[in-house]
């Protein structure tokens, strides 16, 4: 659009407040803007362009016309815009740029005693997200808080009344191991469960009050009815979240809920860091990525990160601490610029937190540019897919062999600085597990595994991969959780059908690149695993094999033996073939032993003996 064209244009322009849109000749949005007097806003990309960036006289050349739409307040266009923006994704908009991490939340389950879970997922089924938290490691210390706090289950059982009337259930290892009260057998009841449930929602909310005031309730009418075991366990876990909450709490307690925010740019990106503070008690933290399009300052970006914050973590706050003045258009909102104070050190934390960030892509970028064996580039590729807090120089892949049952056995493969460690392969003969059971299987031999490991004090993998889906993967988690090992590493699955990548606690498989090294990676760690425990299975189904009555006879060796196993198929069956067959498969002189043999042994006691 020319000069020409605008000047045209201009005299139907309002000077209300609205939201703007630059259109190409196809017809398609390249730009969507806001402003309080759209006559005047507009105007000023079509007077001094001296000041103008490449990419904004980019956007004039290219625009075909423009359109706009009045609205009542800049609140409403605010609002407009960003709705617009999300639907149409214009090419000369700021752009969102999430990290490659994707966010995880951790999920109160809508069910009758509800289950709860980290998940990388959200589904509109009623239940309840908190987040998201990018940084794995807090996740996962929330996590392993709240399972020592209140005993919850994990099963994916459905516990209606009917069920548990009927009996359905039994307790599991959970129960005996004391972490889960057992409710599918009626031990727990779901008034208390419930009252557990609404105390992580507090702590989880940051209202650390309320779930300090319920464990000390707890601790105080256990020690009013005598029952001073449980009021001391209660006692250790007050201690325990208190050691948490001391953690957790960086700021004044007379802070309320007040949201932090703090911004970074160069000439490509801008980095906008969040402090979300709730009684006195940071419990969230995250750094916003954008693309920067055109020519935008600081405040138009911050004005956009805080619309995109705020709404991603459902924040109510009415109080915004930001770096420099700055006009919001929900005029409920107070914003402080802090000089001195709590305040002032609450915002210093957000502006070293962005800052380190900036520092840190910009380290990444020349990182990039540098020399890379293929080994570290492999795995920190797979370090990315995975969204690990490391690379996996160590990963362990475990898998199971049987036949129908018989001889189970498993593999455990180790891979360093992704290439195979052979002397480091370990396999199992399976000791408790009877007929073919996998899930059984593989609980056991990670926990013998893992139990080995922590006796000897030699460090764990980084990356434990169980080949086998939700199933298997469960059954390991089951050991790593016993053994007081949960979180210490990431644990995957792999299914075999679509190379469907799962994790603990989970429902939705994760699909990493067909194409990709790290997936070639698994996939090799995972076949070696099945090489191995296949190629053991075969040598104990041998051994096994030729372990017969046969071998007991004088003159018959192991490959007689097996040769009359195979073409007969069992011991009775040769027992009762005629003696020309027997002597065309065994010869002539061992058949002749047979028959010996044969005529003189009792026939119930004729029946193959295995080891």
């Amino acid at each position: 659009m020319t000069n020409e064209q605008f000047k045209a244009f201009a005299q139907t322009i309002p000077t209300a407040p609205g939201i703007y849109k630059y259109i190409d000749p196809d017809g398609t949005i390249l730009y969507v803007g806001k402003a309080k007097n759209l006559r005047n806003r507009l105007a000023s990309y079509f007077g001094d362009k001296k000041n103008h960036t490449g990419k904004t006289k980019v956007l004039v050349r290219n625009a075909n016309h423009i359109e706009f739409m009045i609205v009542e307040t800049e609140h409403d266009a605010l609002l407009l815009e960003n709705s617009l923006i999300k639907k149409h994704q214009p090419r000369y908009n700021v752009m969102l740029k999430d990290e490659k991490s994707p966010l995880i939340y951790i999920c109160i389950k809508a069910e009758r005693f509800p289950r709860v879970f980290t998940t990388r997922k959200i589904f509109r089924d009623g239940s309840i997200y908190f987040g998201p938290y990018l940084n794995k490691f807090r996740v996962d210390q929330i996590s392993e808080l709240i399972r020592k706090l209140f005993q919850l289950r994990t099963c994916t059982l459905n516990l209606s009344q009917e069920n548990i009337d009927k009996k359905k259930f039994k307790p599991c290892l959970e129960y005996h191991i004391k972490n889960c009260a057992a409710p599918c057998v009626g031990f727990e009841s779901e008034t208390s469960y419930n009252h557990k449930i609404e105390q992580i929602k507090n702590m989880l909310k940051g209202n650390f009050a309320a779930v300090k005031s319920h464990l000390k309730e707890e601790m105080q009418r256990y020690a009013e009815n005598l029952q001073f075991e449980q009021a001391q366990l209660t006692k250790d876990k007050l201690a325990l979240f208190e050691d948490y909450q001391g953690k957790s709490t960086v700021v004044n307690p007379a802070i309320h809920d007040v949201d932090v925010f703090a911004i970074a740019d160069d000439d490509k990106e801008a980095f906008v860091n969040y402090l979300k503070v709730v009684n006195g008690a940071i419990i969230h933290t995250y750094t916003l990525t954008l693309t920067k399009n055109l020519d935008e300052d600081q405040e138009t970006l911050l004005l956009y990160a805080i619309q995109i914050l705020r709404e991603r973590f459902h924040s109510i706050t009415r109080e915004l601490i930001v770096p420099f003045p700055m006009e919001m258009p929900d005029r409920e909102l107070i914003i402080t610029v802090p000089k001195i104070g709590d305040k002032k050190k609450l915002l210093e934390l957000s502006e070293k937190n962005v800052q380190y960030h900036l520092l840190q892509k910009k380290k990444q970028a020349m990182n990039a540019t540098g020399k890379q064996t293929s080994a570290e580039r492999i795995l920190r590729t797979l370090q990315a897919d995975l969204h690990m807090e490391e690379a996996p120089l160590w990963i362990e892949c475990f898998d199971n062999s049987n036949l129908q049952g018989t001889n189970p056995v498993s593999s455990c493969v180790v891979f360093k600085n992704a290439k195979p460690s052979k002397r480091d392969y370990r396999h199992y003969n399976v000791k408790t597990v009877e007929g073919p059971n996998d899930f059984a299987s593989m609980e056991e031999v990670v926990y013998r595994r893992y139990k080995r490991l922590l006796a000897e004090e030699q460090g764990f993998p980084q990356l434990v991969i169980i080949d086998g889906g939700k199933g298997q993967l469960s059954a390991a988690m089951k050991s790593l959780r016993a053994l007081g090992l949960e979180g210490k590493m990431t644990v995957i699955g792999i299914a075999k059908r679509l190379e469907e990548i799962f994790y603990p606690d989970d429902p939705v498989p994760a699909l990493i690149n067909k194409k990709s090294e790290s997936l070639k990676l698994i996939q090799q760690a995972r076949n070696e695993a099945h090489r191995f425990g296949i190629t053991f299975h075969r040598n104990q189904r041998s051994k096994n094999f030729i372990k017969t009555e046969l071998t007991e006879i004088p003159g018959i060796g192991a490959k007689t033996a097996e040769k009359l196993l195979l073409h007969f198929g069992s011991l009775t069956r040769l027992k009762e073939a005629d003696a020309a067959t027997v002597l065309q498969v065994a010869g002539k002189a061992a058949a002749a032993k047979l028959a010996a043999y044969f005529a003189g042994a009792p026939t119930e006691n004729a029946t193959e003996q295995q080891d």
